[in-house]
C-alpha cells in the first residue's frame, strides 16, 4: 500500500462495546454489589433506579419491569381494557407496541403518520375516533416525540387515555417537557441498543397516578398486593436487580450521551446537505430529539444499502414492512394503500450508524460513500 493511502475502517451500525468499555469499572462494581448481598430480584437497586428514572422523566413514579413489551402490556392493562375496546396507534413501529395491545384485549385501529416526522397524525386520529375508542398510543419514533398537544386535546375531548410509547425517546422533550411525562402513562424499553440500555432486557412504566402505578406493580408481581396475597392473576414481569444496578450507572451518563448523539446528527446534516437524492430527517419545531436513530429517506434505497454494507458501513431498516401489511395482522383486512405516508416511507427509509462514540471522520466516511453512490 502506497504512502499517504487512507485506510477506510468498517463502521458498525451500533457499537456497544465502546460504551461498555468506558463503563467497565462501574458496571463490575455494580455486579459485585449484587453478589455480595445476593440481591438479585427486587430490593434497593430496583427501588433506587425507579426513583432516579422518575426524577429524570419528571413523573411522580416509575415501575421497573423486565422488558419494554411488558411495560406496554402492563400500562395498557392498568388503564383498563374491556372486550371490544378499540385503541388507536400507528403501523410504522415495532410490533411490541401492538402485540401488547391485542394481548391486553384491545382491538387495533391504525392511523397514518405525518409526512416528515413519521409520527402519529393528529388529524387522522380525529377522524378515526369512534364510540368504542378508549385510548391512543403515539410512538415517539427514532427519538423524536410525536405532536402531543393536539393528541392530548383529543383525548380530553373524548375521555381517552394516552400511553406514550417512549421506547426510543429517553431524554427527548416536547415543547420543553420530557417525553414520557405527557400522557396517562408511558412505557420505556431498556433493550441494549436503546439510548439507555441494559446489559440484557429491561423496561419501565412511568406516570403520575399512584393507582395506575400500583396496578402495574401488582401485574409484574403475579397480581400480589403483598407477598402471597393475590388481588388478580398477574405476570412474572420483574426487572433483575443486576440490570437495575447497571441502568443506574448508565442513567448518570445519559445526558452526555444524548448530547453526543445531537452532535453526530449535526455532523450528518452538514455532511449530507448537498445530496439531492436523499431526504434528511425532519426535526419538528416542538421537538428536542435524542436521535436514537438517524434515518434518511433515499432514492434507490435497497441499492444504496447494499453499497454501504459492502464497504463495511452498517445500516438498518426501521421498519421495512408496516404492521398493517404483516401476516400477523392479515385478519384486519388492511391492504396496501391504506396508509400511504407510512407505506411510501417504508420503501425509502435507511438508518445510518448512530451512537455517541461515533466520530466526525466516520460520519464523513459515511457521507462520502453515499455521495459516491449517487454520482455513480
Amino acid at each position: 500500500m502506497g504512502a499517504g493511502t487512507t485506510v477506510k475502517s468498517a463502521i458498525p451500525f451500533l457499537d456497544l462495546v465502546a460504551q461498555h468499555r468506558s463503563l467497565e469499572d462501574e458496571l463490575v462494581a455494580a455486579f459485585r454489589r449484587a453478589l455480595q448481598t445476593a440481591g438479585f430480584v427486587g430490593g434497593p437497586e430496583v427501588a433506587a433506579f425507579e426513583s432516579e428514572l422518575a426524577a429524570f422523566v419528571g413523573s411522580a413514579g416509575a415501575v421497573a419491569v423486565n422488558s419494554g413489551t411488558d411495560a406496554l402490556r402492563f400500562a395498557y392493562m392498568a388503564l383498563g381494557i374491556d372486550p371490544g375496546d378499540e385503541v388507536i396507534t400507528v403501523p410504522n413501529t415495532f410490533i411490541a407496541t401492538t402485540e401488547a395491545l391485542t394481548q391486553a384485549g384491545a382491538t387495533l385501529r391504525f392511523v397514518d403518520v405525518t409526512e416528515g416526522t413519521l409520527t402519529m397524525d393528529p388529524a387522522a386520529v380525529a377522524a378515526a375516533i369512534g364510540p368504542r375508542t378508549v385510548g391512543l398510543v403515539p410512538v415517539h419514533l427514532y427519538g423524536q416525540p410525536a405532536d402531543m398537544d393536539p393528541l392530548l386535546a383529543l383525548a380530553r375531548q373524548h375521555g381517552l387515555w394516552v400511553v406514550e410509547d417512549a421506547a426510543q425517546a429517553h431524554g427527548a422533550a416536547y415543547r420543553g417537557r420530557p417525553a414520557g411525562s405527557l400522557g396517562s402513562l408511558a412505557a420505556f424499553s431498556f433493550y441494549p441498543g436503546k439510548n439507555l440500555g441494559a446489559c440484557g432486557e429491561g423496561g419501565a412504566v412511568v406516570g403520575n397516578e399512584s393507582s395506575h402505578l400500583d396496578a402495574v406493580r401488582r401485574l409484574r408481581e403475579h397480581g400480589q398486593s403483598r407477598k402471597y396475597y393475590h388481588e388478580t392473576e398477574g405476570y412474572n414481569g420483574r426487572l433483575d436487580a443486576i440490570q437495575a444496578a447497571f441502568l443506574r450507572v448508565k442513567l448518570r451518563h445519559l445526558p452526555a450521551w444524548n448530547a453526543a448523539r445531537r452532535r453526530v446528527a449535526e455532523w450528518y446534516a452538514d455532511a449530507l446537505a448537498d445530496i439531492a437524492d436523499i431526504r434528511l430527517p425532519m426535526v419538528a419545531p416542538y421537538a428536542t430529539p435524542v436521535w436514537h436513530l438517524f434515518v434518511i429517506e433515499a432514492e434507490r434505497r435497497d441499492a444504496l444499502k447494499s453499497c454501504l454494507d459492502s464497504q463495511g458501513i452498517g445500516t438498518g431498516l426501521h421498519y421495512p414492512l408496516p404492521l398493517h401489511l404483516q401476516n400477523a395482522y392479515r385478519h384486519l383486512g388492511l391492504v396496501r394503500g391504506a396508509f400511504p405516508v407510512t407505506e411510501q416511507s417504508a420503501e425509502r427509509i435507511l438508518s445510518l450508524p448512530m451512537y455517541p462514540e461515533l466520530t466526525q471522520p466516520q460520519v464523513s466516511q459515511v457521507a462520502d460513500a453515499i455521495r459516491a453512490f449517487y454520482r455513480g
